[in-house]
């Protein structure tokens, strides 16, 4: 009825604060504040996370909102991102500036009466941080990423106030450890701490924090930390037992304090090290004491051999992931202990391991039955009988990436496509001896795909991509940059057979002409991402064609495309309300053009 409000009376505040809870995107929930003042006051007790940037006076902003929200247990600050700032949906629109600009005022002249410089006051500072403590008492996850400016005082009246804090994330800031020891005796509920980058820390602060919470502490990362040392990990072995994650980067890391982790934390589960003078006695302590480790992760390791993985295999039964990234010294050898052993191994990734070929895998192949991801990077002894043997055994098999592997050919991917029938992602890059019948045998096979890559595998042609037309009708991602025998036939196959794709590489196709894109335009409404560069056959024509249909395109890269002018960038920022990035050239960009949509277009720089 006219002039009754019948959902305001109907409905308890807590059944709307349910409902506000279930909204997925910000937008929805800024829209329904808009509604009446009752739904802009419910909306803001229920909003429980900030993401704000650290520049354009962000301790000002943070002072605002604490006020607007005061329920918020997750604060998100990061230098790199710009700051937007809210809409007081409370008040009219000029007392909401009116409002915000009292506050910069007066935070600038309180930092310029402090001496700060200009340039401070676009970094959050310790006053900042004084404002989040203050405004956010219940505070549960704290991320400070690159905020150069605070300091362990700031980080100390955080500690003080938000004593139910339970993540803690310092990636790139230059806190001191007065402000870590302030954590460790006043955040008794501390779980995750991420101190990546922290190059003021030394090991004074993290052995006073796990002092002090080391009970609690289940995750913990540390990289490129140049005064953490052994004497840490020691403290973090002695008295973090909970802990089920350690993510090590460092030089000054020693086989001391990765034993100590691996004696003292029983319940590890994902370790990841890139310690370049840890050995086989630390990794062997590993796969003697950590029984439940299920994900590991060894990068650029130089100084241990096949002994460490056999440990690992022997001792670490429920390993579902492993990473070896440029760990020159292992083999076939280390590689089958751990299919031996790690039955239950989903995830595997080699990358630059030049000593693993073709046996190390079909090992995989033969034990590890639910893998689900298999990815082979720069692996130049790894043969087509290594796959064979991976699509006998590994029904499972949801994911194949391959990079630079020189002598895996057609017949190794018919082996995956013929046996692993659930596959969804395919990604091969420079792997020349991978041809058509490789690709048309996983659109004969392989109806599942979603995610299809073949870059620069020069002797993959049109046919392959017709039986992906035919066969694969959940496609929602295709990259064929740098297929030269790939023309309109293939593209135009998929097009008319795989309605639901969103993204289209077509980059580097000298073959591929406007009736294509036209094709693309009537066949994919869904698209969202096209990359046309390096195509000299498209036209303007082409162009308006695709647009027309593609109502929901929100970036086009059209560089180095000769047939492509001022007139078709025209139609593009025209025809798509979504678009958000356009990369061309700067001389095909009109005044026009660029005062109606300078914001979304990217210039390739040329003048280098």
């Amino acid at each position: 009825m006219k002039g009754h409000d019948l959902i305001n009376s109907m409905l308890p505040d807590e059944l709307i604060l349910e409902i506000f809870r279930n909204l997925e995107s910000k937008s929805s929930r800024d829209a329904c504040s808009l509604v009446c003042r009752r739904w802009l006051t419910l909306e803001r007790f229920s909003r429980d996370t900030i993401r704000i940037g650290a520049s354009g006076s962000p301790d000002a902003l943070v002072d605002l909102l604490a006020r607007r929200f005061p329920n918020v247990t997750n604060v998100y600050i990061d230098e790199r991102l710009s700051v937007s700032l809210p809409v007081d949906f409370g008040r009219r629109r000029s007392a909401s500036h009116s409002s915000l600009s009292w506050l910069r005022l007066h935070f600038v002249s309180e930092r310029s009466e402090a001496g700060a410089s200009e340039s401070d006051s676009y970094c959050i500072s310790d006053a900042g941080l004084t404002a989040v403590a203050d405004g956010f008492s219940n505070l549960e996850k704290l991320s400070l990423i690159w905020c150069s400016n605070a300091t362990s005082a700031g980080l100390r009246s955080v500690a003080e106030k938000c004593r139910f804090l339970k993540s803690l994330d310092l990636q790139g800031c230059y806190v001191g450890d007065q402000g870590l020891v302030a954590i460790g005796k006043c955040c008794r509920q501390l779980e995750v701490l991420n101190l990546r980058f922290c190059e003021g820390l030394t090991d004074t602060g993290l052995v006073e924090l796990a002092l002090g919470c080391g009970n609690t502490l289940k995750w913990l990362g540390v990289a490129a930390c140049a005064k953490i040392t052994d004497t840490s990990l020691e403290a973090v072995g002695s008295h973090c037992s909970s802990l089920e994650t350690l993510s090590l980067d460092s030089e000054f890391v020693q086989n001391k304090g990765v034993l100590a982790v691996a004696k003292g934390c029983s319940l590890l589960k994902n370790l990841s090290l890139q310690c370049i003078n840890v050995t086989d006695e630390a990794l062997t302590a590993v796969g003697v004491f950590c029984s439940s480790l299920e994900s590991l992760a060894l990068f650029s390791f130089q100084r241990f051999t096949d002994k460490s993985l056999c440990a690992i295999g022997k001792g670490c039964k429920k390993l579902k992931s492993l990473m070896l990234s440029d760990c020159y010294f292992l083999s076939d050898k280390g590689l089958e202990a751990v299919a031996a052993g790690c039955s239950e191994l989903s995830h595997l990734e080699v990358n630059g391991c030049h000593n693993i070929g073709t046996y190390g895998l079909e090992s995989i192949g033969r034990s590890c039955m639910r893998l689900k991801e298999l990815a082979l990077l720069y692996c130049q002894k790894v043969g087509d009988e290594a796959l064979s043997e991976v699509g006998k055994g590994c029904k499972y098999l949801e994911a194949l990436h391959l990079v630079d592997c020189s002598i895996i050919g057609d017949d190794a991917i018919y082996s995956v496509a013929t046996g692993c029938r659930n596959l969804k992602r395919l990604h091969i890059r420079r792997c020349y001896e991978v041809g058509s019948k490789g690709i048309i045998a996983v659109g004969n096979n392989c109806k599942y795909l979603t995610d299809l890559s073949i870059r620069f595998c020069d002797s993959v042609g049109d046919e392959a991509l017709v039986a992906i037309g035919q066969g694969c009708p959940f496609l929602r991602h295709l990259n064929v940059s740098g297929c030269h025998h790939i023309g309109d036939a293939g593209i135009i196959a998929i097009a008319r057979g795989c309605p639901q794709l969103s993204y289209l590489d077509v980059s580097v196709l000298q073959n591929l002409r406007d009736m294509a894109l036209a094709e693309v335009g009537e066949g994919c409404p869904l698209l969202k991402d096209i990359v046309l560069s390096h195509c000299r056959q498209i036209t303007d024509v082409g162009l308006d064609r695709l647009v027309k249909r593609c109502k929901l395109l929100e970036s086009c890269h059209m560089v180095y495309c000769p047939g492509i002018t001022s007139a078709g960038v025209a139609t593009v920022i025209s025809s798509c309300t979504n678009m958000k990035k356009v990369l061309i050239e700067k001389a095909k960009v009109s005044e026009r053009t660029q005062r109606r949509a300078g914001s979304v277009i990217s210039y390739l720089c040329v003048d280098l």
